[in-house]
């Protein structure tokens, strides 16, 4: 079986595909992993085999200053955005039908894609092969369980609405349907056909398969999905074989556990400010800190006797080792959070990430979320103390965190994957 696999986004979003890739590629299957070009170090670093396609919207992330408005800005901020989105997706589109028609990915068999490139249901389409939509967040499959996790819905919504507030997956549909209808015609050939833009959706109107790159232990799969969705457990790259760094190692064993505060890729407006209110709110609690610096989400400067500063450090061999874990509520790094049995304080700028924090609170594993525009020197502190000191906390994030270790995530997708492949073989 040959698999080509589409994913955008940032690297939370790509991660766990170089993991499916991995998964695909130890059961004896042949893997072609497309992204943004910008990660081909990383992809081609674990072993995969990469194609890189154009970059489109990830360009955003480029300017932290941009990136931070429209993260915190308002409803200008995101008109602007979505002014200019649809002709970033023009080249990305069409690299993409060249990867799969002529490039690495010609004669694959299936193709899994996370939505968000925009190309993935399309191109199985004109190759005639299934498309198996898989997401680490539950954004597609209406449920009466949960509102919509892109957007802060409040999570006292009626279950009648929480359906309702599904319709928010239209929004790509709206601003991108022209582009992809302009390339479907002119490049694939393709007709136009009702529901075409609906990934949960096969060509023939049937069900199509969706994986959900998550732990059911974590979330549980809602009664009213269909047989058709699948829950694996995270889809997570093995732990680095190479030790944590020298000076990581030494700050560890040189005192109490600290605490670790990392926003990933969410820069916000002012970093130097997040910085300031980080170790304020460290110094209130008495607590050393571990900081990491991400794509400019916390500043750089501010290493110091109790705060070790730390571009890109392995998330799985030093979560274990803190007494809490700070950060900005991303699928991926919830994920490796829920799994190292931390105690969490979770600050949750956008998207999918004010549903993951209040995930956390519920599941027990973190107090309250702290919304990234509320954040205060005294409310963080206030929550990292709670989430150190709580032994309730620390108690029911140590049994979750082995529930979360207990899954298969790869191994059950890559099954899951073969049974699609299989379904699809002329008798």
């Amino acid at each position: 079986m040959k698999v080509l696999i589409m994913t955008l986004g940032t690297r939370g979003d790509v991660q766990p595909f170089v993991a499916l890739a991995r998964g695909l590629l130890a059961a004896g299957h042949e893997v072609v992993l497309t992204a943004p070009h910008r990660f081909a170090g990383f992809v081609t670093s674990h072993g995969v085999p990469f194609t890189g396609v154009d970059d489109g919207p990830m360009r955003l992330m480029d300017d932290t200053a941009g990136a931070g408005a429209v993260i915190e800005g308002g409803i200008r901020a995101r008109l602007r955005q979505a002014r200019t989105m649809p002709a970033m997706f023009t080249q990305l589109l069409e690299d993409c039908w060249v990867v799969a028609s002529r490039g690495a990915g010609a004669g694959a068999d299936l193709v899994v894609h996370n939505g968000q490139i925009l190309a993935g249901q399309h191109v199985a389409e004109a190759l005639g092969i299934p498309a198996v939509l898989a997401l680490p967040v539950p954004m597609y499959v209406p449920t009466r369980e949960f509102p919509w996790p892109g957007a802060g819905f409040p999570p006292w919504l009626p279950a009648s609405a929480n359906r309702a507030t599904f319709l928010g997956m239209k929004a790509p549909v709206a601003m991108f349907g022209r582009v992809v209808d302009r390339w479907r015609e002119h490049t694939l050939r393709l007709p136009r056909r009702r529901r075409r833009h609906d990934p949960l959706r096969r060509p023939d109107n049937d069900q199509g398969t969706v994986l959900h790159a998550f732990s059911p232990a974590v979330l549980h799969a809602p009664a009213d999905w269909p047989d058709s969705v699948r829950t694996t457990g995270y889809w997570v790259l093995p732990p680095s074989s190479e030790p944590l760094p020298d000076r990581v190692e030494e700050f560890l064993s040189a005192g109490d556990p600290p605490v670790f505060v990392g926003f990933g890729s969410m820069s916000g407006r002012d970093p130097a400010h997040s910085t300031a209110v980080v170790l304020e709110a460290a110094r209130r609690a008495g607590t050393r800190l571990v900081m990491a610096t991400g794509w400019g989400g916390l500043a750089d400067s501010a290493a110091g006797d109790d705060v070790l500063v730390v571009n890109e450090v392995d998330h799985q061999l030093l979560f274990p080792r803190v007494a809490a874990v700070v950060h900005h509520g991303g699928a991926g790094t919830s994920g490796v959070a829920f799994a190292a049995g931390r105690p969490q304080v979770v600050c949750p700028f956008v998207g999918d990430q004010p549903f993951w924090a209040r995930l956390a609170h519920r599941r027990g594993v973190a107090p309250e979320p702290l919304p990234q525009r509320h954040l205060t020197p005294s409310g963080l502190a206030a929550a990292i103390t709670t989430a150190i000191t709580d032994s309730d906390l620390a108690r029911t994030a140590e049994q979750l965190g082995r529930c979360v270790r207990a899954d298969h995530g790869v191994g059950d997708a890559v099954t899951a994957l073969e049974g699609v492949a299989l379904a699809h073989r002329p008798t």
